[in-house]
């Protein structure tokens, strides 16, 4: 991780306003003697940060190759929980979109990329969607994993391998916690530990902490499926793996495919990892540069090639 903590030391923290008052914040590492006249921001996945390793790691990769990089936490993540009062839900799409529009309105003769895993993917591919209302000029999406169908999801979280299950509740209950005490007279979470499951964990915090009338309004709220990515222009890749206990790759059946779309599917990779090698690397951090190039051939389809 050496190149990761050069890439950290000439990083800067900014938290930007985002609109109607919310606050996030991201690390931004100006390019190095190799500028190529490009920005891409990154997005992690659900109760990661801008500092999770899978993002350092082809933030890295990017900022070597010339890139100004932007590397975005979405509300309560990264230590961002005293920014704002209210919680961080998947639908708050408006916020991580204006962020985006902070980057583009300071950094405008970039061009300008994004790029997200898991939740930060389907973040990415639903700002993609509504650019060109927002007034974004987006040149290219790459979303790895990204969450397709939330209900699925959590579905395999709860019933898949317990690993994964404990391994969230575990998470989520310490952002909660980290929110708590920056808003003590605001919330209390004294039911933590009474909750076995995510979906027990999601549908209490829907009912008492958002305006959706329910869990399944909630999770249609940030889908893919359906129409969600039917008017999608900006060139976008999904990549998916075969063997992804969370997200069920059967689930492309139920979403739009407009031209612009092009779906990659791996053999193998779990979710997010992608290791390959006896240095144990993520295939990513060359996978981003390759597919963020503006001479890169978007073919529809294929498999990558191990």
């Amino acid at each position: 991780m050496r190149t990761s903590a050069v890439m950290c030391a000439s990083s800067e923290d900014r938290v930007v306003d985002c609109g109607e008052g919310v606050r996030l914040l991201l690390h931004h590492t100006p390019p190095n003697g190799n500028a190529r006249g490009q920005v891409a921001v990154l997005i992690h996945g659900w109760e990661g940060s801008g500092m999770s390793t899978y993002i350092l790691s082809v933030a890295s990769n990017l900022w070597n190759a010339g890139y100004r990089v932007i590397r975005l936490n979405l509300r309560d993540h990264g230590r961002s929980h005293h920014l704002n009062e209210g919680l961080f839900h998947s639908c708050r799409l408006a916020e991580a979109a204006g962020a985006v529009q902070w980057v583009q309105e300071n950094f405008p003769n970039d061009r300008l990329v994004l790029g997200g895993y898991s939740l930060g993917g389907n973040f990415s591919l639903r700002i993609a969607a509504v650019a060109e209302e927002s007034g974004l000029k987006i040149e290219r999406v790459v979303a790895v994993c990204p969450v397709l169908d939330p209900k699925e999801t959590l579905t395999a979280l709860d019933l898949g391998f317990p690993v994964y299950r404990a391994y969230y509740i575990r998470k989520w209950r310490r952002s909660l916690t980290r929110k708590k005490a920056a808003f003590p007279d605001l919330y209390d979470f004294s039911e933590l530990q009474s909750f076995a499951s995510l979906t027990e964990m999601t549908n209490y915090f829907v009912q008492k902490y958002t305006k959706f009338k329910n869990l399944d309004t909630y999770l249609n709220g940030y889908a893919l499926t359906g129409d969600r990515l039917a008017n999608l222009k900006v060139p976008s890749r999904i990549l998916l793996v075969d063997d992804d206990p969370i997200i069920p790759a059967r689930t492309l059946e139920n979403i739009a495919r407009p031209d612009s779309l092009q779906v990659e599917i791996s053999p193998y990779g779990g979710h997010c990892g992608f290791i390959s090698g006896y240095r144990l690397q993520s295939w990513l951090d060359d996978y981003f540069p390759d597919a963020f190039d503006e001479n890169h051939d978007f073919a529809i389809d294929r498999k990558h090639e191990m």
